[in-house]
């Protein structure tokens, strides 16, 4: 590593986000198996409620992955964060831009499937809708930001003796 900065406390923070991630992940997976099944029911306790969730398939399938995917890459960054030669103050700047872009993404993407026309992809006339697009807005932005900040310090920043 290039600097004398302790990427620990980084990492820790980006591990316990993505494990946050993959685990909202998971509970939204439950609400796409309850809206495959178009019934309530958690074996082994008897009964079953007959409720058909709302949302598409697509909007269930994408807020599931969502979680899980935008986890991982929080584990992802954790994992490189020692590799890419950043002062403390970048080091920092670059963990909470990563933590930001993937909470908003994985919270937008949950609208879809529980409101109806609040899919996100461009502003429109309805306030979830709207904020969904925001939502999205910031952590599209956000992916560019880290992924090209982390591309360019990783291939252009001169190595030093250490590296």
């Amino acid at each position: 590593m290039s600097n004398s900065v302790n990427p620990r406390p980084f990492q820790r923070l980006l591990v316990g986000h993505g494990a946050l991630l993959v685990f909202i992940g998971c509970i939204v997976g439950f609400g796409f198996l309850f809206f495959l099944m178009e019934e309530i029911s958690l074996w082994p306790i008897p009964g079953k409620i007959d409720y058909q969730l709302p949302g598409t398939y697509d909007a269930w399938r994408m807020a599931h992955m969502e979680g899980i995917v935008n986890g991982m890459f929080l584990w992802l960054a954790a994992a490189i964060l020692p590799l890419v030669p950043l002062a403390a103050r970048g080091m920092k700047w670059l963990t909470y831009t990563a933590l930001a872009t993937c909470w908003t993404i994985v919270l937008a993407s949950c609208f879809d499937p529980i409101f109806e026309d609040a899919r996100g992809l461009m502003a429109g006339d309805s306030l979830l809708n709207n904020i969904a697009f925001g939502l999205f807005y910031v952590g599209v932005a956000g992916a560019f930001i880290v992924s090209g900040v982390i591309a360019y310090k990783a291939l252009f920043t001169k190595p030093t003796d250490g590296d």
